[in-house]
């Protein structure tokens, strides 16, 4: 087994330790960043992804995994920096204005960032107004907008709205998510997309920032 192959598997098992090693290893060795990247930490957590959307693995095995792939991304950042190595883009993220809620909003972020996306986290009880202006400020494609409550819900239609008002159509795409909320009614608002839970949420970025 390759050191990739044991970076990804570290990370599956959920051992930061291992993974913070053995990516130190792979750089001592003259192994390319991009190739730890793509090949070791998010290539390990990609299978965390599909082991949880099958019910094989849970919630804190997805956050233990999360924690490993930090630990190897801490060990690479200077040289991704120094590299420049290109990110699958920028989504901003948060939880809308009114709600407090933040674990699955959390959640999509740890595994947008496992899938290779640059993660602008504004937190939860978020303005309509900050998700579009940091859309802009940003350069970023896509924004994803979290809910738990259905007294929340309308500020998710209100920043589309912004989006339209603002002739951003097409150059700034929405998925929103959470509990009460459903395909229906991100229909209903104008969204670009639903996720349904993390796993679909991170498909669903990457096919709306290819766009």
């Amino acid at each position: 087994m390759d050191i990739l192959q044991q970076i990804a598997g570290q990370l599956q098992a959920g051992d930061e330790e291992q993974v913070a090693a053995l990516t130190s290893q792979a750089l001592t060795q003259g192994v390319g960043v991009r190739e730890i990247l793509n090949h070791g930490l998010i290539a390990g957590m990609a299978v965390v992804g599909e082991q949880f959307k099958r019910h094989e693995v849970f919630l804190p095995d997805v956050l233990l995994a999360a924690r490993a792939m930090y630990a190897g991304m801490d060990q690479i950042k200077p040289r991704l920096l120094a590299e420049r190595v290109p990110t699958l883009g920028k989504i901003v993220l948060g939880t809308v204005q009114g709600d407090l809620h933040d674990i699955g909003k959390n959640l999509v972020g740890l595994m947008l960032k496992g899938a290779g996306f640059d993660v602008l986290d504004l937190g939860n009880d978020v303005a309509p107004e900050k998700f579009v202006e940091t859309a802009v400020a940003e350069d970023a494609p896509v924004i994803g907008m979290s809910a738990l409550l259905t007294t929340t819900m309308p500020m998710m239609g209100r920043v589309v709205q912004l989006i339209r008002e603002r002739g951003l159509e097409g150059k700034v795409r929405t998925i929103v998510g959470g509990a009460p909320v459903d395909a229906r009614f991100a229909r209903e608002i104008g969204a670009d997309a639903y996720g349904f839970d993390c796993v679909n949420a991170v498909e669903s970025v990457r096919r709306l920032a290819a766009r």
